[in-house]
This record gives C-alpha cells, sequence and structure tokens, in this order.
C-alpha cells in the first residue's frame, strides 16, 4: 500500500486533476491511498472571506464565496461531463450554501474565532477530495470519497491542531483499510480533521503533507508520495540560484532541517509519523511523472560533498537580551524562555555570550509586546529586515575545517550570528535580508561546483 499527496498545484483545474488519475492508475497495483489539498490559492481566498466576514464586510465575503463556486462547479463540469456533473452538482451545492449560511452568520456576530476559521478553512479540502473522488469513479478508478474529520482526530487547539494518533489508528483501520482491501481507491482532504466532540479543526497551513504521513504511518503504508509541481528537494532555492541541482536522496533529519529553514517543498511535520514507521517519503513532480523526484530515508549514503543543500529564512528578526548582572543567575534563561512563550513566538537561532542573549524570531506583530515584556528582565534591543542561511549536511561537527571555508567565503560580509554544534548536520548565521540571494549563490558555486552522482541528479 502506498500514500499518494497531491498539493494545491497538482489539483488545481481539471487539467491537473485528470494529470493526477492518470498518476494514481499507473499506481493500482500498489493500492493507493490518496490525500488531496485545497485547489491552488484556495485556502487563502477562505481565510480571506472569513476575515471579510468577522469585520462586517458580508458582501464581500459572499462575492468570494460566490467565485469559488463558480470555480469548482466550472472544474467539475469539465472533468465529469453533463450527465455525471448534473448527479453531482447538487452536493456541492448544498456544501457551498453551508459555507454561505457560516458566513452570513459570522457577519452577523461581527467576529471571528480560531473555531470558526476552521470551519471555513476546511471547506478547500473538503471540495477537493469531492471533485478528484468523483473525477476518478468517472475514469474507472473506483474512487471512494472519505471525509478526513471522520478519520483524523484531534485535540481541540483549533487553528494548529494536535493529532491524537492512538484514536486516528483506529479510525484508518476501520474506515479506510476495508476500501483498499475492496480495490478501491479511498480520496481524502488532507490538513482537516475533528475533535472528539466532532467539531472541526485543522492541523495548520502545510498540514496535507502531515495528513499523508499520519495516515501512511497509520496504515502501514510501504511508502508515502509527496506530489508538488517541482522534481524533488534541491540544493537551494532555485529562484535565487538558476542552476540548483535535484538532490536524489536524502536524510529524514536533513530534510527536516532544510524544511524548518525555509525550503518549502514539504512541511518539517510531515517526516515525524514517518520516521517513527521507518517509511520512506518520496517528493515527486505531477507534472513530470517520469522524474524520480527525491527520496528522503530515516539514513541518506554517504556523500562525497560536505554538503547537501542550502536554505535560507527571510523575515527575521534579532532580539538582543542584555543583563550584566544577571545572566549566570539561576533561572534567567528561563524566565527569557518563559516570555517567549506567553507571546507564543518561536525561536530559531540561539546565541550567549558573557552579558547578553541573542535571539532570532520569525518578524510578526508579538514583537513589540514581547521587548516590552522582556525588558523588566533586562535592557532589550531588536532589529528586523534579518535572513538566516543554513548549510546542512553530514556529520559536520566531526569535519575539520567546514566553518574556516563556509565563511573565507563571506569575508567581506557582515554575519551577525553563528550556530554550529547544536546539531550534527547543520551550519547556521544570520545575516541582512538583502544579501541572501548573493551569499547563497557564491556558497552554491563553492560547494556545488561538483557533485556526487549517487546522490544529486
Amino acid at each position: 500500500m502506498i500514500v499518494m499527496k497531491f498539493g494545491g498545484t497538482s489539483v488545481e483545474d481539471a487539467k491537473a486533476i485528470d494529470r493526477v488519475a492518470s498518476i494514481v492508475h499507473g499506481r493500482l497495483d500498489k493500492q493507493p491511498v490518496v490525500v488531496v489539498s485545497a485547489m491552488a490559492k484556495v485556502t487563502d481566498t477562505l481565510l480571506t472571506m472569513a476575515r471579510a466576514a468577522g469585520e462586517g464586510e458580508r458582501k464581500t465575503a459572499l462575492k468570494l464565496c460566490r467565485s469559488l463556486q463558480e470555480r469548482h462547479y466550472n472544474t467539475a463540469s469539465e472533468l465529469l461531463g453533463t450527465a455525471r456533473f448534473t448527479e453531482f452538482h447538487s452536493e456541492l451545492g448544498q456544501d457551498f450554501e453551508s459555507l454561505d449560511e457560516l458566513l452570513r452568520g459570522i457577519s452577523a456576530v461581527g467576529e471571528i474565532t480560531p473555531r470558526t476559521t476552521d470551519h471555513v478553512a476546511a471547506f478547500g479540502e473538503m471540495l477537493s477530495s469531492k471533485i478528484v473522488a468523483a473525477a476518478f469513479e468517472a475514469r474507472g478508478l473506483k474512487g471512494a470519497h472519505i471525509d478526513s474529520r471522520d478519520v483524523l482526530i484531534t485535540d481541540s487547539a483549533y487553528m494548529q491542531a494536535v493529532p491524537q494518533y492512538e484514536e486516528t489508528n483506529l479510525k484508518l483501520q476501520e474506515k479506510v483499510l476495508p476500501l483498499v482491501k475492496a480495490g478501491q481507491v479511498p480520496v481524502m482532504g488532507g490538513f482537516i480533521g475533528s475533535n472528539r466532540a466532532g467539531i472541526t479543526t485543522t492541523i495548520g497551513r502545510g498540514g496535507s503533507d502531515f495528513s499523508a504521513a499520519i495516515f501512511g504511518a497509520g496504515l502501514g503504508a510501504d511508502k508515502i508520495e509527496i506530489w508538488t509541481d517541482v522534481d524533488g528537494i534541491l540544493t537551494t532555492d532555485p529562484r535565487l540560484c538558476p542552476d540548483a541541482r535535484r538532490i536524489k536522496v536524502i536524510s529524514f533529519d536533513e530534510a527536516a532541517e532544510l524544511a524548518y529553514f525555509g525550503a518549502k517543498v514539504l512541511h518539517p511535520a510531515t517526516v515525524l509519523p514517518a520516521i517513527q514507521k521507518n517509511i520512506p517519503v518520496y517528493v515527486l513532480n505531477s507534472r513530470n511523472p517520469s522524474c524520480e523526484g527525491t527520496r528522503i530515508t530515516t539514513r541518506a549514503p554517504h556523500t562525497k560533498n560536505i554538503f547537501k543543500a542550502i536554505a535560507a529564512k527571510k523575515r527575521i528578526t534579532i532580539v538582543d537580551v542584555a543583563a550584566p548582572r544577571m545572566l549566570l543567575a539561576h533561572g534567567f534563561l528561563r524566565s527569557i524562555f518563559e516570555a517567549f512563550d506567553r507571546h507564543k513566538v518561536s525561536i530559531d537561532v540561539v546565541s550567549t555570550s558573557e552579558v547578553s542573549v541573542s535571539l532570532t524570531v520569525d518578524s510578526n506583530q508579538a514583537i513589540p509586546a514581547l521587548a516590552a515584556d522582556l525588558a523588566k528582565l533586562a535592557d532589550v534591543k531588536y532589529e528586523g529586515r534579518k535572513a538566516i542561511v543554513c548549510l546542512v549536511g553530514e556529520n559536520l561537527r566531526e569535519t575539520p575545517g567546514i566553518a574556516a571555508h563556509v565563511f573565507r567565503e563571506l569575508a567581506d560580509k557582515k554575519i551577525r550570528m553563528i550556530s554550529q554544534g547544536a546539531s550534527e548536520i547543520n551550519l547556521t548565521f544570520v545575516i541582512e535580508e538583502d544579501e541572501v540571494p548573493e551569499v547563497v549563490q557564491r556558497l552554491h558555486k563553492t560547494f556545488f561546483s561538483e557533485l556526487d552522482p549517487e546522490v544529486f541528479a
């Protein structure tokens, strides 16, 4: 059995969904379970209309709803033909009536809550999974739609719900496995679930990858395929460096580090359920299905190259906390991290000196309030428009001279923070945001001019 997840651009219109059907048809002998995202840009539109309704802009919200309805109707009609679409039309219509009523209710209350946000956001995956399942049926694939909310059980932390694995696995065995054994192709939406009371939840943006890994682990799949619009994980962002190359095989740990520090091909949490069950994950291109993509495994083969890839994460703020008399005092660092926790601000890189602590965070609106809170403990400064550059490779801690090699290439650049040693597989540093393209291009030219053919394409 395999789990195949198709992202938003892979199901963005009728032509894309037709490609998906063709890809799945070629894997019927592997007993596929299919997970789909919302059609491209649909989740963004749903969240925009939810905010508009919450701010009392009912007409704007309903207009956006009608445009989405037309897009889904047109896609379904093109895929199904007149006779099948006539049968399917009323089901889609009921979903959009529910969405319309929900938006009117939000507008009447004049407030949008996390719980209601999840309810609105879930429509994208619900609709796309129904359309894809119907398209499969129309092409003889025995598609069977399953509402993910009946399978993925979570807690009640709306917008960032935590999966409850034991209960979810029981639901997978009960609702999905019998269909697979009967030769059907289950189709589910990613990203969405429900709590124990049956109330709709979501597991965060990018969560469709996570859903696929959860389902793959729970079903004991042989592999998990993440289908996107690129050929796999590349040595760096091709928009920054056009000569970026495909990585054939990479370890789970390396892939997670890259994803966390800016690589957008897969969601960092994707790898966690797969690691636990030692299930390989493949990143593939639905527009180029003949490409072998990137295989992510527990342990990757040794490579002659020092690094596997370079990632960059922009919109970073450095927060400096200085308290000469307090730094080594018992509980001081704990107090700093508790402040970050109170303001729900996550930390990327930490550096300490004799008299100060420097931390990097994603730039967001909470930082002024966080700084004011930290000012009760020490002197605080913060500075935005920074970027994190992360070089990922294996056994970096044990390889002498790596840092010297990297920073010799950047001798004319102002490096704000450096982190190496916390992990064996990454070397991280902070620079000015506008220098990212030049820095990445220099490093890529230095470390990827010659490639190990066993690991890179």
